[in-house]
């Protein structure tokens, strides 16, 4: 039984290289926390993400210079790159200039008409979408004075900016709808999903740390995405924004809706284990991230039940008092001394990717 429903029809529109939008798979972005005129340090992180497996990323664009550095930065990385623009137009202007592959914007923000117009025809000369933005902290003042910080607000909002941008001919968007709790961000786009169809990018906007982070968005997301809702997404943490792509990836999966790199699975641990479990699984997650075999690995507590409760796993370990077993669906292979045991099942995984390909 799929945990999925038929996915919404949308418009499609190309981000650089990237599908987004109808047939398109769901993809997993990032934004750096960087500042965005250190050129160094935004494609050290871009880097970084890159190797998570991030396949969009969006810099802050907060004056001149940054959307100057966009051209340096774009010579450096591989995947696609959004420029952040707030209020000013110009900072649009150059940016499309500079190389990005497209601006995420609220027109309502913007200014006049002839504002608009302005980074409109820019984009169409550069062949690159917009995404409207809407965030429920930063609507517009007449529609918040009216509506409040709501849902519908949120969707009246996104269907005014939607219009700015159709009226001049213009139908290359995404929007975003996002607040910063669950239910306002899931009701928003339910209701949205009906009046229009512009691709989303979904998420839950400033959702917090590590553990609320994670919970925000794998609730907020993994709902919208079980109904079908949702063609691209970013997961906001006040972390590394590595953190982003890997939880983005675990959500997916979890959905069964992409798989990216190896998966593992782990046991809580109880009293029958005699080794550090928790560090051991630390050490192999960071070592799978840079591993992109789509495989099943365990890390079990217990050698007498570890390989049997484990058995659908392609690989894994089990931990005993000082040494611990290498198993393969279940079946063991051989015993490794404690200190060897990430080491010789991360070389098992390298085997098996190699054979695998060859």
């Amino acid at each position: 039984m799929s945990l999925v429903q038929q996915r919404r029809i949308t418009r499609q529109i190309r981000i650089g290289s990237v599908k987004v939008g109808s047939d398109a798979p769901i993809t997993v972005q990032s934004m750096t926390n960087t500042q965005t005129q250190n050129v160094t340090a935004t494609v050290n992180q871009i880097l970084s993400l890159e190797k998570a497996g991030c396949e969009i990323i969006r810099v802050a664009v907060p004056d001149m210079e940054a959307a100057l550095a966009i051209e340096r930065i774009k010579k450096q990385i591989r995947i696609p790159l959004i420029a952040d623009i707030h209020f000013d137009f110009r900072l649009a202007l150059a940016s499309a200039k500079a190389g990005a592959d497209a601006l995420r914007i609220n027109p309502g923000n913007i200014g006049e008409k002839k504002k608009i117009q302005a980074v409109v025809d820019c984009a169409k000369k550069h062949q690159i979408p917009i995404r409207i933005g809407v965030n429920a902290g930063s609507l517009e003042k007449k529609i918040e004075q009216r509506l409040g910080r709501t849902a519908k607000a949120m969707v009246e909002s996104a269907l005014t900016n939607i219009k700015i941008l159709e009226d001049l001919n213009f139908f290359n968007i995404k929007v975003s709808l996002k607040a910063s709790d669950v239910a306002r961000t899931v009701k928003a786009y339910r209701m949205l999903a009906a009046k229009t169809d512009v691709p989303f990018h979904v998420g839950v906007t400033e959702a917090g740390g590590l553990f609320a982070g994670i919970t925000k968005s794998a609730i907020g997301i993994g709902m919208l995405l079980s109904e079908g809702l949702g063609d691209t997404l970013r997961v906001s943490l006040t972390r590394d924004p590595v953190e982003e792509i890997r939880t983005g990836y675990e959500i997916l999966r979890a959905l069964e809706i992409r798989s990216h790199g190896p998966e593992l699975i782990s046991c809580p641990t109880c009293g029958r284990c005699k080794m550090n479990l928790f560090k051991i699984a630390e050490q192999t997650e960071k070592a799978l991230l840079e591993r992109s075999t789509r495989i099943k690995v365990a890390i079990m507590g217990c050698a007498v039940n570890g390989p049997g409760e484990a058995k659908e796993a392609d690989i894994g370990i089990a931990c005993g008092d000082g040494k611990g077993i290498l198993f393969k669906k279940g079946k063991v292979i051989r015993k490794i001394d404690q200190d060897e045991l990430v080491d010789q099942l991360l070389d098992e995984i390298d085997k098996m990717t190699k054979n695998s390909k060859g």
